[in-house]
């Protein structure tokens, strides 16, 4: 049994989730305290995370802080993290996922089909302005940063007729009656690791990882882990509208990917694949396979992967 220390960022969602991760490591014997910190990424809220450097910028502090010493593990909602940890990290432990899909959130419309012709849609998401302007290509997209709450306050001063976030966070806050309506999958492809929690050590920290284990969740990790690779192989930045959802029945994984264009001008191009999976290698090498089909699918239309200002470091 030891005494450890979990870094987190300071938002509530983030709290919660490894308030979350304290009670389950508190209940296996273990004294576990918290290290709040803010991240770059909460503190830059006038511009959208693929224009400033991705999404890695809400885990670069939480890493120093683990290389330090200051604390033994950082939480992360895993479509945060990066497609490649940086050297001296690893994911040691994915947690049962929750619901993955996006959610309609509106205060007088029941669903996107509601929506008047030209209503405002918030979010900052490429891959929900690709895919809603492919259900709804009269709509206007405009951008939304900043955390749960703070999205939620903007819908509520009017600002939009509509916002999509992660059903995932809304229900974790107790907030689930936000929601009007969920999207599913065959609307909406999720985000690679949308709903799931990642738990990133320093790889030499073995104790650490042993103490984790037990809050594996092996479905889940398999799933994520093709997600991701898909992400990682399309190149993993926020920059690039990139959807990547999996699922398992019985040792059957099937994944379902999807592309749209940066510049709004190419369809979407969506490609599905399932293969027998018992292993994390497995999963990997099924992503690849999905990613390489998507990669010929884009350039088979005119498409491009190369994004400007996107590094394979940015998720």
């Amino acid at each position: 049994m030891r005494t450890l220390t979990i870094a987190t960022r300071e938002s509530r969602l983030a709290m919660w989730q490894a308030e979350l991760v304290q009670a389950r490591l508190t209940q296996r014997g273990h004294q576990v305290s918290l290290l709040g910190m803010t991240t770059l990424g909460d503190q830059i809220l006038d511009r959208a995370l693929s224009k400033v450097g991705g999404k890695g910028l809400f885990v670069k502090e939480l890493e120093v802080a683990l290389k330090a010493g200051q604390a033994d593990l950082a939480v992360h909602s895993l479509k945060d993290v990066p497609m490649e940890l940086p050297e001296g990290f690893v994911l040691a432990c994915v947690m049962e996922r929750e619901d993955p899909r996006d959610a309609f959130v509106s205060n007088d419309y029941a669903s996107l089909a509601s929506l008047p012709q030209g209503a405002v849609v918030g979010t900052s998401s490429l891959r929900r302005m690709a895919l809603l302007r492919a259900l709804r290509p009269d709509l206007r997209i405009e951008p939304l940063r900043g955390n749960l709450d703070t999205r939620l306050r903007k819908l509520d001063e009017g600002l939009y007729a509509a916002i999509v976030l992660a059903a995932a966070g809304l229900k974790r806050l107790g907030l689930a009656e936000r929601i009007r309506a969920t999207f599913e999958p065959s609307e909406m492809l999720p985000a690679a690791g949308q709903g799931a929690l990642g738990i990133e050590v320093c790889s030499e920290r073995q104790d650490v990882i042993d103490a984790l284990a037990p809050l594996a969740h092996h479905t889940s990790w398999l799933a994520v882990s093709a997600e991701r690779a898909v992400s990682r192989c399309m190149g993993g930045s926020c920059s690039m509208p990139l959807a990547a959802y999996a699922t398992l029945a019985g040792d059957i994984l099937t994944i379902d990917a999807a592309w749209g264009d940066p510049d709004g001008k190419l369809g979407l191009v969506q490609v599905r694949s399932s293969a027998a999976v018992s292993d994390l290698a497995g999963a990997t090498a099924l992503g690849e396979r999905v990613a390489a089909e998507l990669r010929a699918g884009v350039l088979a239309q005119g498409g491009t992967l190369l994004v400007a200002d996107a590094t394979p470091s940015q998720a």
